[in-house]
């Protein structure tokens, strides 16, 4: 078993994660830009 504390770590890094990812893509669209997955 994974100690609490490692997940929460771990869940708190992967939100940071997804966070960051949907700023860059409001930033590309605020240019204009087409969004290529």
């Amino acid at each position: 078993m994974l100690s609490p504390k490692l997940t929460l770590r771990y869940y708190n890094a992967r939100v940071n994660e997804v966070l960051a990812i949907v700023k860059a893509m409001h930033r590309v669209l605020k240019l204009g830009l087409p969004v290529h997955h």
